[in-house]
């Protein structure tokens, strides 16, 4: 990301530029930056946009050999074609040889590391992989957004934000301006304000029904299963996330079994310290043996749900039932 930020302040931009992972908002984000230094604003003759997997390359080939009009450089972005996952050998050998006056940008989610296309990129240009953000970048980002709007927020405070988002980081920025819009005029975030206008994405939701059958807590329970349903998430997904955190669960008792901390459980579990620490507090609650059982439970209401012999929201309705009894 440094290296195409370099590249816009000093004005010397390489023949190709490829932006792929996971992490959509910072792909776009360096897109129009790019885009914003190197096409002079209302040229469309030597700017061309290209998306989906039904663009030639040999189209593209053709267009990249046209000198450009009046401007030093021609400009060609390309998104989501796929070329980096399937074979695209005629490009490929063409990056080997792009003429000066030409700037293609790729932008794609996936792309493979060992193809050709990837390669050829790599030696050409500039190749930015842009992953999902872990907890202290998304909080660090999320402080220079609030004090930037002369806004605080404290430690825990922030932790439910996050808990809330996700860490997706165009979601964080949606829900970040709701949470600005309602908090005008004041200088302090409190927990009133994110339970009033951000809105818990659907494996949040999960983890909060989880928490409410630990608790035993019943009603809470089947009333969040149906606000999902209402949202129309499909009781099979549901199911498979639930069984998912219930072996997180089990993964976490048995580690602090063994002794590790909070530091090791969230790095073994792919989480930010703050939910590994929620993970901590529910898995105290149970035995090893009863989450062991409670994995096996739900892949068996799976088998009877594809087997045909269970309803998939009932299947789901009944281990909450079971587990908040």
């Amino acid at each position: 990301m440094k290296s195409i930020q370099e590249d816009i302040k000093k004005q010397e931009f390489k023949p190709v530029y490829l932006l792929f992972g996971e992490e959509a908002y910072l792909r776009q984000q360096y897109k129009q930056m790019l885009l914003k230094a190197l096409v002079p604003e209302n040229d469309t003759m030597n700017f061309s946009r290209y998306e989906g997997r039904k663009v030639e390359p040999r189209q593209i080939i053709d267009l990249a050999e046209t000198m450009p009009f009046f401007a030093s450089k021609r400009v060609i972005l390309l998104e989501n074609t796929g070329f980096f996952k399937n074979k695209c050998e005629e490009l490929a050998e063409y990056l080997k040889q792009v003429p000066d006056y030409l700037c293609m940008i790729f932008v794609e989610t996936e792309v493979d590391k060992r193809g050709k296309m990837y390669k050829a990129a790599k030696a050409a240009g500039r190749v930015v992989e842009f992953s999902v953000q872990n907890s202290q970048m998304l909080t660090k980002w999320v402080l220079q957004i609030l004090n930037r709007e002369g806004k605080k927020i404290t430690q825990r405070n922030m932790e439910l934000f996050l808990t809330k988002t996700g860490t997706d980081m165009g979601n964080i920025r949606m829900e970040l301006e709701k949470l600005l819009s309602y908090t005008m005029g004041r200088s302090v975030v409190e927990r009133e304000d994110i339970e009033a206008v951000c809105t818990t994405q659907t494996t949040n939701k999960i983890f909060e029904m989880v928490r409410a059958v630990t608790e035993k807590d019943q009603k809470k329970a089947l009333d969040l299963y149906n606000d999902l349903l209402t949202l129309r998430e499909p009781p099979m997904r549901i199911l498979f996330l639930l069984a998912r955190q219930f072996n997180q669960l089990m993964v976490t008792k048995e580690m602090m079994e063994k002794g590790y901390g909070q530091p090791e459980i969230a790095s073994r579990l792919g989480v930010p310290p703050f939910v590994a620490r929620s993970y901590l507090q529910i898995a105290r609650r149970y035995r090893f043996s009863q989450l062991l059982q409670a994995v096996k439970d739900f892949t068996e209401a799976e088998e009877l749900v594809k087997t045909g012999r269970l309803g998939e929201a009932l299947s789901v309705e009944l281990l909450i039932v079971k587990y908040s009894a």
